[in-house]
C-alpha cells in the first residue's frame, strides 16, 4: 500500500515537536543539537522571538492579495536587499529552484531584448546543484538527479569547477550566462577559488556574458559575509537566494542589476504566491538581524574557533576524517568511511548533520550558535567517530 505522502525521501523515523535556538526536541522525548539548520534554512535557529513577532503581526493584518496589487512589505524587503547588495531590482519566489529559474529566464530575456535570441546557452559546473525542477536538473546535468526524467531541457553545458580554461573553451556566440555557486554545497562543500571567481568576472566582462551567482545555500551570512561572492571582491549580474532569507519560512528571490533585468517587463514572469506578505514580513526581520555588522562578526568569530576544533578531529581520528572544507558556518568534513555511517553515528549522539556529495558530512548550524554549542558539536562528533572506530575493530 502506497504511503499517503509520496515516498521520495529516505526520512529518519524521528519527528520534532518543537525547537529553541540550536536545539530540537523529538517525538522520542530527546533533545537534539541541530548542526544542519534544515539544510541551511533556519539561519536564526528555532523559535526566534523577532521572527515569531514579525509573522504573528503580519498574520493578524493580511496574508495574501497576489501580485495583481502592490504589496508594501514586499517593496520594503526589496529595498533592504537592494540596499545591501549589488542589485537594483528583485523578483520574489517561493523557493530556491524558482529563484534560479528566474535568473536563467532573466539572462535569456536579456539577450532576446538585445536582438540576439540565439544567445541562450548557460554554462554551469559539474557537482553543482540548483534545485529539483526539470530546468534546474538539466542545468546541473548530474545523472543522480536526471535519471528517469528524460528528455532534459537543452541550453546547458557543464564544465569542471575552478577550471577557467574549460569555461573559455565553451564560451561562444550562443553563450548567455555562466551560473555558479561560490561554494558547491550539495556537491560536497567545494569552494571556488577567489582568483578563479575574479578571472571569471573579467571573462564575462570581456565577452558580454552575464554572471549568475547561486547564493541559496551560501548567502545570508552563512559564510561570515552577507553573500559569499564578496570574499572575491566581485559582483554578479544576477543572483538567486532562498533558504536563510526566510529563516524557515519559504521564500526565495532573484536579484539583478537594472541592465541585466532590462528584458523583464510586464508579463515576462510571474508568481501567485511569490513575495506574499507573510513571507516578506519574516524576510524583513531576518534581513534586519543578519545584514548587521555585529551579526556577521559573530559568525566569523564563532566560526574561527569552531573550525580549529573541527580540524583537531582529523588528528584524533585520522582513519575516520580526512579534511575540513568551507567557510564560516558552511563547513564540510570529508570522510574516509561512508558519510552515511558518520551521519548515523552523529544521530545516535543526538547531533543532526547533513549528508553531502564527495563523501562529505555538512555542518550548517544556525548562525546564532555560541561557542558552547559549537564545542558541544565537536564533542559529539568525537564520540560518533570513536563509536565507528570501535565498531570497525570489533
Amino acid at each position: 500500500m502506497i504511503e499517503t505522502v509520496m515516498p521520495t525521501y529516505a526520512r529518519n523515523k524521528i519527528g520534532f515537536e518543537k525547537g529553541s535556538g540550536c536545539w530540537l526536541y523529538g517525538t522520542d522525548g530527546k533533545a537534539y543539537l541541530d548542526a544542519g539548520s534544515g539544510i541551511a534554512v533556519n539561519s536564526l535557529g528555532h523559535s526566534h522571538p523577532k521572527l515569531i513577532e514579525a509573522l504573528t503581526e503580519q498574520a493578524g493584518q493580511i496574508w495574501h492579495t497576489s501580485n495583481l496589487y502592490r504589496i508594501p512589505i514586499q517593496e520594503r524587503l526589496a529595498s533592504l536587499l537592494v540596499q545591501h547588495t549589488f542589485a537594483d531590482t528583485v523578483f520574489f519566489t517561493n523557493s530556491g529552484a524558482e529563484a534560479v529559474e528566474c535568473a536563467v529566464k532573466t539572462a535569456r530575456k536579456f539577450w532576446h531584448h538585445k536582438g540576439q535570441p540565439a544567445r541562450n546557452q548557460i554554462i554551469t559546473l559539474n557537482q553543482s546543484f540548483h534545485g529539483r525542477t526539470l530546468g534546474m536538473i538539466s542545468a546541473a546535468g548530474n545523472e543522480k538527479l536526471t535519471r528517469g526524467f528524460a528528455p532534459l531541457l537543452p541550453g546547458f553545458v557543464q564544465v569542471e569547477p575552478n577550471d577557467l580554461v574549460a569555461v573559455e573553451k565553451e564560451i561562444g556566440e550562443h553563450t548567455a550566462a555562466i551560473l555558479i555557486e561560490p561554494i558547491l554545497g550539495e556537491g560536497g562543500i567545494l569552494p571556488l577559488d577567489d582568483l578563479y571567481l575574479k578571472k571569471l568576472r573579467l571573462l564575462c566582462d570581456s565577452t558580454g556574458t552575464l554572471l549568475i551567482v547561486d547564493e541559496i545555500q551560501t548567502g545570508m551570512g552563512r559564510t561570515g559575509k552577507l553573500f559569499a561572492h564578496e570574499f572575491a571582491g566581485i559582483s554578479p549580474d544576477i543572483m538567486a537566494i532562498a533558504k536563510g532569507i526566510g529563516g524557515g519560512f519559504p521564500i526565495g528571490a532573484c536579484l539583478a542589476t537594472e541592465q541585466a533585468a532590462i528584458g523583464m517587463t510586464v508579463g515576462s514572469h510571474g508568481s501567485t504566491f511569490g513575495g506574499n506578505p507573510l513571507a516578506c514580513a519574516v524576510g524583513c526581520a531576518v534581513m534586519e538581524i543578519i545584514a548587521n555588522n555585529d551579526m556577521l562578526h559573530h559568525v566569523r568569530t564563532v566560526a574561527r574557533d569552531f573550525r580549529q576544533q573541527l580540524e583537531s578531529l582529523i588528528g584524533s581520528h585520522p582513519d575516520i576524517f580526512e579534511e575540513i572544507r568551507g567557510e564560516g558556518l558552511m563547513l564540510g568534513i570529508k570522510c574516509k568511511v561512508p558519510n552515511s555511517a558518520v551521519i548515523e553515528a552523529c544521530f545516535n549522539q543526538q547531533l543532526l548533520t547533513i549528508i553531502g556529495g564527495d563523501n562529505v558530512v555538512r555542518i550548517l548550524p544556525p548562525l546564532i550558535i555560541d561557542q558552547e554549542d559549537a564545542t558541544e558539536i565537536v564533542k559529539r562528533l568525537d564520540k560518533a567517530a570513536e563509536h565507528i572506530r570501535v565498531t570497525q575493530d570489533a
